[in-house]
């Protein structure tokens, strides 16, 4: 997600070490017979013999990226149970002129026979003007204004409806142009373009949603 982001992940990774560092030097180092008493203790148990960590597995990322449609990727998710069919959206990291990613749009389809035949969702950087709703327009045409659904500490998020007309434009469309107003400066306009290209071939791919 947003560059901002990341560095605070950082800050608080170097925070943490210092925090611990800390504590280590307050602490006095254990004595010979404490630490033979804990690698006693621990050699029956989950940490192995001798103290030495056994290691715990690791839960796989749910997520993968099935196909690579031009600019679209199609994103699917691992069914939780057997015989269960997997989802896949189609989905782009959107960046800034710096290369940059500032937000997220994925996009699946809906059953037939409704005014609105897909989802999207889009990911906007913590820090957006919310009573600003984010706007969405193709090749300059006019656009949609949509309102933020929630927000979390990875962005705010958009979840939006698209019917026929939309998706017929994205389909013939060269970009689409997402636009969002920052809270510290509401006078500015910011905006994000998404390629349409391989728009089409990414859709037809993507897992209709029952529900």
């Amino acid at each position: 997600m947003p560059k901002f982001l990341t560095s605070l992940s950082i800050a608080a990774f170097l925070s943490l070490g210092t925090v611990l560092s800390a504590q280590e030097a307050a602490e006095p180092a254990p004595t010979p017979e404490a630490e033979a008493e804990a690698e006693a203790e621990s050699s029956d148990g989950a940490a192995g013999i001798g103290g030495l960590d056994t290691g715990r597995e690791v839960n796989e990322d749910p997520s993968y990226i099935k196909a690579t449609h031009e600019d679209w990727q199609l994103k699917c998710f691992r069914p939780e149970a057997e015989g269960q069919e997997e989802l896949c959206q189609m989905y782009q990291l959107l960046t800034e002129s710096g290369g940059n990613p500032v937000a997220e749009f994925s996009i699946y389809r809906l059953p037939e026979g409704s005014p609105v035949v897909a989802g999207a969702t889009i990911a906007a950087p913590l820090g957006t003007l919310l009573t600003e709703e984010i706007k969405l327009s193709v090749d300059g045409g006019k656009a949609k204004s949509y309102a933020y659904s929630f927000c979390t500490m990875g962005g705010c998020f958009a979840r939006i409806g698209l019917t026929e007309a939309d998706i017929d434009a994205m389909k013939r469309g060269v970009k689409a142009t997402i636009e969002i107003v920052p809270a510290q400066a509401p006078d500015q306009k910011v905006r994000i373009d998404a390629s349409l290209s391989g728009f089409t071939a990414a859709f037809d791919e993507a897992s209709i949603l029952q529900n």
